[in-house]
């Protein structure tokens, strides 16, 4: 029914990484006609190889993407585990449009091939991504809730944050974080003055997360302490002038 040239430039897309459903609606071709020929013409694209899958275990190829995904799933990300396949659910607010954009793009870059949607929800939309390998992807998989279980980087994650530190802080500070405004007072000259100076929160339950946080923030150069909320220390505040510069540098408020 397609003409040749038709059936290579959607495979070819594919390869670039655009997923089944994208290239279906930009050439008005049927996903199942796709996935036809992937399996026809092209079975090496049909199942790409997990790297951590491979004889010979590496590391994702595009290890920024990754950093930064790590990070979101730490902070607002689970994975749902099913026979045949695993769901990578980040939730992220419809406030910031920006973030869902950087949340679905890191998916498509770490996973080309794996299917990946968008579920709007009341407040917020779940963007998923379908693949049999996000458990191997991310090991930090359990049941139960990420602060009830313990949470630590294998070597080869490890060497990945330690590469690209900032990606990682952004995505923590996307999921479970935020640039604010503070602001207090001071009496000069018999006069009392307002204030306001910027500062980074990153808030969450598990003392696993926000240990690796705080580690990675001093590899960086950024100074930090815990603050309470109530009886507990789950906020790490960053408000030193010249560590706000930096993180402002790398990160900035959320979009």
């Amino acid at each position: 029914m397609y003409p040749l040239e038709t059936r290579e430039r959607a495979l070819a897309l594919v390869r670039q990484g655009r997923s089944l459903n994208s290239v279906s609606r930009e050439m008005g071709i049927s996903r199942h006609a796709i996935s036809t020929w992937l399996v026809r013409v092209a079975p090496a694209l049909r199942s790409p190889a997990c790297v951590r899958c491979a004889p010979h275990p590496g590391s994702p190829p595009d290890a920024a993407a990754y950093s930064y995904l790590l990070g979101l799933y730490l902070g607002d990300g689970h994975i749902t585990s099913k026979p045949r396949q695993h769901h990578l659910t980040i939730t992220c607010a419809d406030a910031w449009p920006g973030l869902i954009d950087a949340a679905e793009d890191a998916m498509r870059r770490v996973l080309p091939l794996a299917s990946v949607t968008r579920g709007q929800k009341q407040g917020c939309q779940d963007v998923k991504s379908f693949s049999t390998h996000w458990t191997c992807l991310v090991p930090q998989h359990g049941p139960g809730k990420k602060h009830d279980r313990r949470i630590r980087l294998e070597a080869w994650q490890q060497a990945i944050v330690d590469a690209h530190p900032w990606e990682f802080i952004r995505g923590l500070l996307h999921s479970d974080g935020c640039r604010i405004t503070n602001w207090t007072t001071r009496v000069v000259a018999g006069r009392r003055k307002r204030y306001e100076y910027p500062r980074y929160f990153f808030t969450n339950k598990s003392a696993d997360i926000r240990r690796l946080y705080a580690e990675t923030l001093d590899k960086v150069g950024v100074e930090w302490r815990t603050t309470r909320r109530g009886s507990e220390t789950y906020n790490v505040s960053v408000a030193r002038k010249a560590s706000v510069a930096l993180m402002d540098q790398h990160i900035g408020p959320k979009y």
